[in-house]
């Protein structure tokens, strides 16, 4: 019998990506209320005790309120809010994470599918941390960029609806009182002391996004820091089919010596990239932020949660 699966929210930015790879797939089979009826808690309720897996597409205070429903239902649940990324309760659903993780979330009940900026960044830094390269004391700082979808409806229509009069808005900074949401699961994950300061920018373009972090070659431990951070990187993805790790100060990852934080646009997987001197060194992380960072993750848990092969239904 096919696994059921009900998309709370599907009408929404990411929701709707989920559908349409989902939507594809024989081997499942979607559960839908109609549009009058999508709100009603007792037709939820219904859906959600026949479904095998619910994901949740919901504003975080709705996923709070939806989790109540769950419960009650007994099924699975898989949230793409930030409502429940560092909750006791939940298993953070970043597969690639290290010590286990992917195990934690084929066995899970609840799992929180992690923020788009927080997997560039863990992607990049968290296996430093692990391997004892870098601190856990360090004071770390973050950029990142991302395509307008990661604002929802509203900021894409914002883009879509005055093409031209956006033509200025290249690179808008935002959330500059340093308070982002995905900085608790930052600083947990990657198991630093001290929540990183992260300034992010929205981008005059649909997809694509770029997690940056420099660091002073005195943060890194050894002699030659950009070789360090590559072999602590192979070394923790030798086997992640969703995770590319580039050559250092590699010139043709460049175009005329710029880089498009856009080129992974609708792809399923994440590159990672260092740049520097034997005094300073970048990371990056570049990736979808609708791909890796958010629907495709998604899609990721399920098959993990389904016991399935985790990259089905990604293309």
């Amino acid at each position: 019998m096919k696994p059921k699966i009900f998309i709370d929210g599907e009408s929404g930015t990411t929701g709707l990506q989920i559908k349409q790879r989902l939507i594809q797939r024989r081997d499942l089979h979607l559960l839908s209320l109609p549009e009058e009826i999508k709100k009603d808690k007792t037709e939820k309720l219904k859906l959600y005790r026949q479904a095998e897996v619910v994901i949740f597409c919901l504003p975080d205070a709705a996923s709070q309120e939806a989790w109540e429903l769950a419960k009650e239902a007994g099924c699975k649940v898989i949230d793409a809010s930030s409502a429940f990324r560092v909750h006791s309760e939940w298993v953070y659903g970043l597969a690639e994470l290290g010590g286990g993780q992917r195990e934690k979330i084929r066995q899970a009940q609840w799992v929180s599918n992690p923020g788009c900026y927080a997997t560039g960044f863990l992607l990049a830094f968290a296996p430093l941390v692990r391997a004892g390269l870098v601190q856990s004391t360090e004071l770390v700082t973050l950029q990142g960029i991302s395509g307008y979808s990661g604002g929802g409806k509203r900021l894409i229509e914002s883009y879509q609806s005055r093409p031209l009069a956006r033509e200025g808005f290249n690179a808008r900074p935002y959330a500059l009182g340093l308070r982002h949401k995905h900085l608790l699961e930052m600083q947990r994950y990657a198991g630093l002391d001290h929540a990183p300061i992260f300034t992010p920018l929205v981008g005059n373009f649909a997809q694509g996004m770029l997690v940056s972090v420099p660091l002073f070659a005195s943060q890194v431990q050894g002699a030659s820091p950009l070789e360090a951070v590559i072999e602590v990187w192979r070394k923790a993805y030798a086997h992640e089919a969703l995770v590319e790790v580039r050559a250092a100060n590699e010139q043709a990852d460049l175009e005329d010596g710029f880089f498009d934080p856009a080129e992974l646009a609708g792809q399923k997987g994440a590159q990672l990239f260092v740049w520097g001197h034997k005094e300073q060194i970048l990371l990056q992380a570049r990736l979808d932020n609708l791909g890796k960072g958010a629907s495709g993750a998604c899609v990721q848990n399920l098959n993990l949660l389904l016991g399935q092969e985790e990259r089905l239904g990604l293309d």
